[in-house]
């Protein structure tokens, strides 16, 4: 984790770095004055690590206005640093042929730096608004297994990657409330990273509460994820559990319809903890293989482990599907399945791109969501 958190946090600075030279250059080849500047984009690059900090340390309103800055900021340093890198490519191709003369450089760069700050900006309201603008995806998923209660269907919601704290909060909950009981479940299931980080945001204002579930004839469920662990376990697991949510930590249960659902607990267990969790086969030892069996593993690794398995349907999330283009293209060279679904052998998967957000609210090439999952069994 240490090496991780050195590589990241060199990456930012020098990202950062990039940036602030290449405005300060175009300011002051303009002769205009760079202090001001200077001030702003060192104030606007540290909000976010001092969010995160403060988070930590003293969650109030404060942390939540950095974090929510802060978050802008890494979009704005991503998609600035691409545009700009393009910029310069773009102007280091045509030096052999001087199609940019000497002298009107100057004028371009500020012309570019107006250009890439104008663009990126609008990028990140696009993303915004598409970020607060959840959808509902549906899928129809049949088993060759029977029901014992005879009813052979049901309808499930299942919600991943909320990233309750410091961002997603009240407003997100009602809303998310409103859409879960629109598709009238029979049973609700959190696949991971329900909360963000720090759990001192969640608790400070009881952020949970906030979501509304309808009556549900087979409960509400929850796995944990790889954020519940950079949270305080001892206090966010009891925390969700206090709302009704059942956290399943390796471990099965078999609902009155005979479906069985198995919950993972996150693979950043096995991470400088000394610790492991289950495998497969010890997970599903005492399920039974003649009755629909639903795996929930916050991250899809793995998937082909499930062909031949008694698995009939995976739900996963953590990917976040990218969350912001050209992140997504990277996802889809990590994991066999990054979005949708996908059958591996006779087990279906489906992985969510999740509700939520890490880092900056707002979404571009992907769009947040909750899954609505109609499942029948075999009829005769």
């Amino acid at each position: 984790m240490a090496i991780f958190l050195t590589v990241v946090f060199t990456v930012y600075i020098l990202a950062n770095l990039y940036l602030y030279l290449k405005g300060r250059r175009a300011l002051a080849g303009a002769g205009l004055p760079v202090t001001a500047y200077t001030v702003i984009f060192l104030l606007l690059a540290s909000a976010f690590v001092a969010g995160k900090i403060l988070e930590h340390s003293y969650t109030n309103l404060f942390s939540d206005i950095l974090n929510v800055i802060g978050g802008f900021w890494m979009a704005f340093m991503l998609y600035g640093f691409l545009l700009w890198l393009t910029a310069d490519i773009l102007l280091l191709l045509q030096k052999p042929f001087h199609l940019v003369p000497a002298a009107a450089l100057p004028k371009l760069r500020l012309w570019l730096f107006a250009g890439v700050t104008s663009v990126t900006a609008l990028l990140i309201i696009i993303g915004f608004i598409n970020a607060v603008s959840p959808v509902i995806k549906r899928y129809d998923i049949t088993v060759d297994k029977h029901f014992t209660d005879g009813s052979n269907r049901m309808r499930i919601v299942a919600v991943s990657d909320i990233h309750l704290g410091s961002i997603i909060r009240k407003r997100s909950m009602k809303h998310l409330s409103s859409m879960i009981a629109e598709e009238r479940p029979d049973l609700v299931l959190f696949l991971g990273d329900l909360i963000d980080g720090s759990i001192g945001p969640v608790l400070r204002d009881d952020l949970l509460s906030h979501l509304s579930l309808p009556e549900l004839r087979f409960g509400t469920y929850a796995i944990t994820g790889n954020h519940e662990f950079m949270s305080d376990l001892k206090k966010s697991l009891p925390y969700i559990e206090s709302k009704g949510i059942r956290v399943l930590t390796d471990e099965t249960v078999k609902l009155d319809n005979g479906v069985q659902i198995a919950g993972r607990t996150d693979r950043t267990v096995m991470q400088g903890s000394g610790k492991g969790r289950a495998s497969l086969d010890s997970l599903l030892a005492c399920a039974n293989p003649s009755l629909p069996v639903i795996m929930l593993d916050h991250q899809p690794y793995g998937l082909s482990d499930l062909e031949g398995s008694m698995v009939d349907l995976q739900l996963s999330g953590h990917t976040h599907n990218g969350q912001m283009w050209p992140l997504s293209l990277i996802t889809k060279r990590m994991f066999e399945l990054s979005y949708g679904w996908k059958k591996f052998g006779d087990t279906h998967v489906i992985v969510s791109s999740g509700f939520g957000i890490w880092g900056p609210r707002m979404r571009l090439g992907t769009r947040p969501e909750i899954v609505s999952i109609h499942l029948r069994g075999r009829s005769e």
